[in-house]
């Protein structure tokens, strides 16, 4: 679909990762995932092309401005691999960058932003934990003050990139319940207290690694708090935004995969004499998935077109996850019976997106939750 807020740099951005993808993750994306991860280069590779550098200044390795339309391109190539392990593990990082750029002390962000903006250092948000995940206001996890320091106690749990993070962006209650109570820290991966195990055997992204984490009496100087105390539900809740915004670019480039490779398979398979694509029942699943595709296609370029006019659209965000995800998965779906017992084979791009839709219909706000949130935001 064309986009009428297209610009050449923007063009050139998507045409730069999308050259990436299919020269270097394609041809092996089968042989990460079935490792259950992929070499460290890739993260450098992107930070290069700025893919972590929106939002965040020059001065730390930023792109120094902010572009929705790039942020979502980036999302959507890397998505259209035929397999997303890749793209959920180098965007761990991604969710943690925001927060650490316009909350954390200069001595923080001159010491780590860069390596983590141009790749050669993982960082991760934190704030799911063994208990909850979209129940932020029961979280936890605490930091009780003690001198110049604050001890954290707690775990955390499906933190992408959590086994090869090098810096994390904690969640923690630092004041009574609910949402007023909760505090952002910057705890480095050797500090004493801290440790994590990896979540195997997982349904889909295999590539990536998520980790739970263990603070137990982990110290960290008071000055690594991010922004101000007991206000850091705000911050999360806004850091979400993109992230979600990402989630539905993502989907969207999955579900053009689905649709790119479910045509050519029918115009190449043959079943009763003809090519698969002749027959009418064929036809038009291809063509109900290419109305979701212009669908989704479409309301994501009005969600950034609002974001890049100073407004963040919270609730036809929220609309836009929920109605993404389902959309994916009638996509995922329809490209399963295309392909038929093809698709059921390790290997097959349809295969990988199949087990791989859940995970963003559950990560970034359920749908469930998705729902609510945009009932509230409507004012209902």
């Amino acid at each position: 679909m064309q986009n009428p807020f297209e610009t050449e740099e923007r063009r050139a951005f998507r045409e730069t990762i999308r050259r990436y993808v299919e020269a270097e993750i394609k041809p092996n994306i089968d042989e990460w995932d079935e490792a259950g991860d992929f070499p460290w280069r890739v993260h450098e590779e992107l930070g290069a092309m700025g893919f972590f550098g929106f939002g965040v200044s020059d001065a730390h390795g930023g792109l120094g401005f902010e572009d929705a339309f790039m942020r979502a391109a980036a999302a959507e190539e890397m998505c259209r691999a035929g397999g997303t392990s890749v793209w959920a593990g180098v965007s761990g990082r991604t969710i943690s960058i925001g927060p650490i750029e316009h909350l954390a002390n200069e001595e923080i962000r001159e010491r780590a932003l860069e390596d983590i903006v141009l790749g050669r250092k993982g960082s991760c948000l934190s704030i799911t934990e063994p208990g909850g995940g979209s129940d932020v206001a029961n979280m936890q996890t605490t930091a009780v003050r003690d001198g110049d320091e604050y001890v954290i106690n707690g775990s955390k749990t499906f933190i992408t990139g959590g086994m090869n993070g090098h810096y994390f962006v904690v969640g923690a209650r630092t004041g009574g319940e609910g949402l007023a109570g909760i505090s952002l820290f910057f705890v480095d991966a050797d500090t004493p207290g801290f440790s994590r195990t990896p979540l195997e055997r997982k349904m889909g992204w295999w590539a990536s690694n998520q980790a739970t984490l263990y603070f137990d009496n982990c110290r960290v100087p008071a000055g690594n708090m991010m922004g101000e105390e007991n206000r850091g539900f705000i911050a999360i809740m806004e850091n979400f935004n993109f992230e979600r915004l990402a989630l539905i670019a993502g989907a969207l480039g999955m579900m053009k995969t689905c649709l790119e490779e479910s045509i050519a398979y029918a115009q190449e398979r043959k079943t009763f004499g003809k090519p698969l694509i002749k027959h009418q029942v064929i036809r038009h699943k291809i063509a109900e998935m290419s109305a979701k595709v212009d669908q989704i296609e479409s309301y994501l370029i009005m969600m950034c077109w609002q974001i890049s006019e100073g407004n963040m659209p919270v609730a036809e965000i929220c609309k836009g996850k929920f109605a993404t995800t389902k959309a994916l998965e009638f996509c995922a779906s329809e490209a399963m019976q295309i392909f038929g017992g093809a698709a059921y084979l390790r290997g097959n791009p349809i295969e990988r997106i199949y087990r791989e839709v859940k995970v963003f219909a559950i990560g970034g706000g359920s749908e469930e939750i998705m729902h609510d949130l945009a009932m509230r935001q409507m004012g209902l």
